[in-house]
């Protein structure tokens, strides 16, 4: 299967002074703002590092969801938190947090799955940082 999704950026004025937005193909993201005070201080708006964030936690939990299915089980509920730690001018890491309720497995199990769900996740892929992973069941 191959496909392709598309974003915008919009940025006006200096990197420090200025504005921008950000849009989506799906529409999700429409016109959002974004600045260096959503970026580096507690500005209203989204950032590169959320939107990062929220991908790879999203992209990991559908991949693990994939492969509890293929070893026969039915998560009832898979919780992930992102983390991207930025500094000095890189994403230095990004530390998983993972919960998950799911009925007949075992942690030890649980936790290697996960941990190939980390491994083989396209946006896991994608990324040149480390990527720490915390996983237990519910």
């Amino acid at each position: 299967m191959k496909f392709t999704r598309k974003a915008n950026a919009e940025w006006k004025g200096t990197g420090k002074d200025g504005h921008g937005t950000l849009s989506t193909q799906s529409g999700v993201l429409s016109s959002t703002q974004y600045s260096y005070k959503t970026r580096f201080e507690d500005g209203v708006g989204t950032n590169p590092e959320e939107l990062v964030a929220a991908a790879h936690s999203g992209c990991f939990t559908m991949q693990l969801s994939f492969l509890l299915s293929e070893k026969g089980y039915e998560p009832e509920s898979l919780d992930t938190e992102a983390k991207v730690t930025f500094e000095d001018g890189s994403v230095t890491l990004i530390e998983l947090y993972l919960t998950g309720k799911v009925a007949g497995i075992s942690e030890p199990e649980f936790t290697e799955i996960a941990a190939k769900a980390k491994d083989i996740c396209p946006i896991s892929k994608l990324l040149d940082t480390t990527i720490e992973l915390t996983a237990k069941l519910a």
